[in-house]
C-alpha cells in the first residue's frame, strides 16, 4: 500500500512536469569539469551556491537533474556522467590506489559502452577525456590546482563543455534513457506494485533526508540476512518491486522529504504527508492543522474557518488551489533503523476525514487557558512535551509514544494508555498541573467514554469540562477544588512561603484524601485565623468557600484511597479552581 500510494504520487508529479522522469534523478554536484572538443580539461568552474541552512546562509553544492545515480556497497559501480573524483579522475585522499584506479576503469567502461555509437560532440568529447586521461599525472594538473581539496573531499563532479552541460544534450539523454529503460540485472517478474510484468529490482535507490539515519540514504525495503528471506529468494527479491516501480517510490519520497515546509518531527519520527493528485496546498493546510506549522498569509482565524468548511464536506481555495475534502490524504511516519527505516505508522483517510478528527480532538482538548499561555490551540508536539522532564538534557518524549498519539489523533481512535502515564508521572513528580496536563486528563477520560459508550462513575461527564464546574457533587473533584481553597489560604495568610501545602501533600491529598485533609484542614483554621487580623474581608471570603464545599459532602466521609480515574478528577477540579481564582484576580485588576 505505502509503495502504491508512492508511486502514484511520482506519476502525479510527472504529469504535471514536477519530478524527474525515470532514469533521471535530483543530484548534488559541486564542480564541473569543463572540457574541450578534443577532450582536454580547461578549467574547473565551482558548481556550489548559497543557501540557507536555519538562520545561516552556508555554501552547498546545487541539486541538478542528472542520470540516477547507482545504490553502492561494498563493490566498484560507476554513475554515468555524474560522480566522484575516484570515478572521474582515478584520484582521492582514502589511501587505496589500486581500487581508486579500479573505479575510473569501471567509470571509462561504462561512458565507453554509452557514448560510442552517439552522433554529439559533446559525446566524443567525454570518450576523449576518458582515453587520454592519466591518474597518475592528475595530481599536477594544473586546471585542478585551485578546487584540488574540494574535489578530493568527495563532491559530485559533472562534465560540461562550450556548448553546456553534457547531461543537457539532447542525443545523450536519449541514449540513457534508452540505456535505462532496457537495463536490470534481476530476472523477469510481477511487480507486486504496477502489476506489471518486466525486470525486478535487486536493490532499490537510497532514501534521504530521513532524520537521524545515515546520510548517504537508507532502504525502506530491504533483506539482508537469510531469516527474512523465502523459497530461496535473495534481497528484495522477495518482495518483488519492478524497475519503474522502484524508481518511482523512490523519487516520489526523496522529493517529499526535500521539501521542509512540509516535514514534520515527531518524537523520532520523521513525518511527511500527500494527497493523491500532488497538489502541495493539501500538505500545507495539514501541517498548519495537525502540527501547528505556520501557515504563510493566512491568520489563524481564516485557518479555522477553512478547516470547518473541509470537515462540513465543502471545498475550499487554499493558495490558488482548490481543495476537495473527498481526496484521498496519505500521512507516513518513518524513524531509523540503521542501514534501513522503520515505518512508525502510514494512514490513509480522505482529507476531510483528517480534518473532523484533528478537529474532535482539539475539542476533547479545549480547557480553560491561563491568561500567560499564547497558544489558542495545544499542538501536538506541546502535549508530548508534557510527558517530558524539561529540566533533563534530553526532552525528546518515548519514541513509540509520539507515533502512537499522532495514530490515534488522526484516525480518532483512543489515545494511548502511555499517553497517561507520561502525564501522570510528571504530575506526581512536579506537583504541577499545567493547562497542557489537564488537557490531556480531560481529553483521555472523554475519548475512553466515547469509545466504551458509556460514563465512567469515577471521572464522569459533569467532571470533563471546559471550565470549572461549580453544581457538581463528584467527590474526588470537589476535593481537588478544596484543597485548591486551601492553597489559596495559605498563600495569602503566607505570602512567600517557601515550602505550600502543595509542595508537601499534594500527591498524598490525590491518593489518601482521608489521611491528608483533616490535617489540611486543621492547618487551615490557623491561618484563617492569621489572615483575619489583616484581611477579614478575604478571610470572610475564604470561609464561605470552604463552608460551600463542605456542604458537598453532605456527610459524607473522606474516601480512605483513590484510584487513577478518581485522582484524574481531584487533579481536574484542582485546575478549574486554581484557573477560576486566578480569573477573578485578573478581572478586579480591570475593573
Amino acid at each position: 500500500m505505502i509503495l502504491q500510494a508512492l508511486t502514484e504520487y511520482y506519476q502525479a508529479l510527472e504529469q504535471g512536469g514536477k519530478i524527474a522522469a525515470p532514469g533521471w534523478s535530483p543530484v548534488k554536484v559541486s564542480y564541473a569539469l569543463c572540457l574541450a572538443m578534443n577532450g582536454t580539461l580547461e578549467r574547473v568552474d565551482f558548481m556550489q551556491t548559497e543557501q540557507p541552512k536555519g538562520k545561516k546562509i552556508v555554501l552547498a553544492p546545487q541539486s541538478i537533474s542528472l542520470p540516477a545515480p547507482v545504490k553502492r556497497t561494498v563493490g566498484v559501480a560507476a554513475n554515468f556522467l555524474c560522480d566522484n573524483s575516484s570515478y572521474f579522475l582515478g584520484i582521492d585522499n582514502k589511501g587505496k590506489p589500486q581500487r581508486t584506479l579500479e573505479c575510473f576503469s569501471a567509470c571509462k567502461a561504462l561512458h565507453e559502452k554509452l557514448l560510442e555509437h552517439v552522433d554529439s560532440p559533446a559525446a566524443q568529447a567525454v570518450l576523449a577525456f576518458f582515453r587520454t586521461w592519466e591518474p597518475k599525472k592528475a595530481w599536477e594538473h594544473p586546471a585542478l590546482q585551485e578546487h584540488l581539496d574540494g574535489i578530493l573531499s568527495g563532491g559530485n563532479l559533472i562534465f560540461r563543455t562550450a556548448e553546456g552541460f553534457v547531461h543537457s544534450d539532447p542525443a545523450i539523454r536519449q541514449t540513457w534513457e534508452t540505456y535505462y529503460n532496457s537495463a536490470g540485472d534481476g530476472p523477469q517478474g510481477l511487480c507486486l506494485v504496477t502489476g506489471e510484468v518486466g525486470p525486478i529490482e535487486n536493490i532499490h535507490p537510497s532514501i534521504k533526508n530521513v532524520a537521524g539515519a545515515q546520510s548517504s540514504g537508507a532502504a525502506l525495503v530491504s533483506f539482508n540476512a537469510p531469516a527474512f528471506c523465502s523459497y530461496g529468494k535473495e534481497q528484495n527479491l522477495n518482495a518483488p518491486t519492478g524497475k519503474f516501480a522502484a524508481f518511482a517510490y523512490t523519487t516520489a519520497l526523496n522529493h517529499l522529504l526535500s521539501d521542509r515546509d512540509h516535514v514534520f518531527r515527531i518524537g523520532d519520527a520523521t513525518v511527511v504527508c500527500w494527497a493523491r493528485n500532488a497538489k502541495p496546498a493539501y500538505a500545507a493546510l495539514f501541517g498548519g492543522a495537525a502540527f501547528g506549522a505556520a501557515v504563510p498569509s493566512y491568520t489563524e482565524n481564516d485557518l479555522r474557518g477553512m478547516v470547518k468548511s473541509l470537515c462540513a464536506g465543502q471545498p475550499v481555495t487554499y493558495e490558488a488551489d482548490k481543495l476537495d475534502p473527498g481526496m484521498d490524504f496519505y500521512v507516513l511516519g518513518l524513524s531509523p533503523n540503521a542501514a534501513r527505516l522503520s515505518v512508525r505508522f502510514f494512514l490513509h483517510n480522505t482529507f476531510g476525514g483528517f480534518l473532523r478528527n484533528i478537529q474532535a480532538h482539539y475539542d476533547r482538548l479545549e480547557i480553560v487557558r491561563p491568561a500567560y499561555d499564547k497558544f489558542e490551540t495545544l499542538p501536538l508536539w506541546k502535549l508530548l512535551s508534557e510527558t517530558v522532564n524539561q529540566n533533563s538534557r534530553d526532552k525528546s518524549p518515548a519514541p513509540d509514544l509520539a507515533g502512537e498519539v499522532l495514530r490515534a489523533v488522526l484516525m480518532n481512535t483512543r489515545y494511548p494508555a502511555t499517553l497517561l502515564n507520561g502525564v501522570t508521572l510528571r504530575i506526581r513528580a512536579e506537583r504541577e498541573i499545567t493547562r497542557g496536563r489537564a488537557a490531556v486528563l480531560k481529553a483521555y477520560y472523554r475519548k475512553l467514554q466515547e469509545t466504551i459508550k458509556r460514563e465512567n462513575p469515577d471521572i464522569p461527564e459533569e467532571v470533563l469540562q471546559v471550565s470549572l464546574n461549580p453544581n457538581t457533587n463528584n467527590i474526588p473533584y470537589t476535593l481537588g477544588r478544596l484543597f485548591s481553597v486551601l492553597e489559596a489560604i495559605q498563600e495569602s495568610a503566607n505570602p512567600g512561603v517557601n515550602a505550600t501545602i502543595k509542595d508537601k501533600y499534594f500527591n498524598s491529598a490525590a491518593a489518601t484524601p482521608a489521611v491528608i485533609f483533616p490535617v489540611l484542614t486543621n492547618l487551615a483554621q490557623k491561618h484563617l485565623k492569621k489572615l483575619s487580623s489583616s484581611n477579614r474581608g478575604l478571610s470572610i471570603s475564604y470561609e464561605k468557600q470552604l463552608t460551600e464545599l463542605f456542604s458537598k459532602f453532605d456527610g459524607t466521609e473522606y474516601p480512605a484511597r483513590m484510584n487513577l480515574p478518581q485522582q484524574g478528577s481531584f487533579q481536574l477540579g484542582y485546575y478549574h479552581q486554581t484557573q477560576a481564582r486566578y480569573q477573578k484576580k485578573e478581572e478586579k485588576e480591570h475593573v
